[in-house]
């Protein structure tokens, strides 16, 4: 590891072995892990500071969500919608959002007693897709400034998408047919609509 400035922002920051390859080796053979064999990690990059602007913050990309309120919205009731993008491998990927622009840590309180609640409802409807097993959702929040919380379609009975990595296999597996993604974002967003707001689509 070489000499690194002291401006890093954390003794975590400054102890790190930046230009080096860290070893895949502890993940290697776990039941969630979908590679094998030789794997060369990508060497670690230093810190990009300051960190540049995610889209809908200033001097970032507009926010998409803001300047196309409609594109892929598969349902909305009065504060929340759910887009779906183009087939993946899994058979549903989602993203919920709130209609209005707030990050997570400005939502406004009445807002936030709501997404428990929508969470459920989310979760409910992709089990209704035929043969999902779970409905994983996670939040990564360096895209978009505006608030999003992705949800995931575990197939029954594939014990190897369990986990983060469900992610990686939705890039890996094979995508769906067309047709049938359309099929599973209208059973999704009817199933959502039986409690309220609209399918959208």
């Amino acid at each position: 590891m070489t000499d690194l400035p002291a401006h890093l922002p954390s003794d975590y920051h400054r102890r790190l072995p930046y230009g080096e390859r860290v070893s895949a080796e502890p993940l290697l053979g776990q039941p969630f892990f979908p590679f094998e064999g030789d794997l060369e990690v990508v060497p670690l990059a230093e810190p990009l500071l300051p960190e540049p602007p995610r889209a809908g913050e200033p001097g970032g990309k507009p926010c998409p969500t803001c300047t196309m309120p409609d594109q892929l919205v598969i349902w909305r009731d009065e504060h929340w919608q759910l887009k779906a993008f183009e087939p993946g491998g899994l058979p549903f990927v989602a993203v919920l959002e709130p209609i209005e622009h707030y990050r997570l840590d400005n939502l406004p309180p009445e807002l936030t007693a709501t997404l428990g609640g929508v969470i459920q409802r989310v979760a409910g409807a992709v089990r209704r897709i035929d043969g999902v097993g779970r409905t994983h959702f996670s939040r990564w929040g360096d895209g978009s400034e505006h608030f999003h919380l992705w949800f995931l379609a575990r197939p029954l009975g594939m014990m190897q998408l369990r986990g983060a990595m469900i992610a990686a296999w939705d890039d890996m597996l094979p995508k769906i047919p067309a047709a049938e993604f359309t099929a599973n974002t209208r059973r999704v967003a009817a199933a959502l609509a039986e409690d309220g707001g609209e399918a959208i689509g």
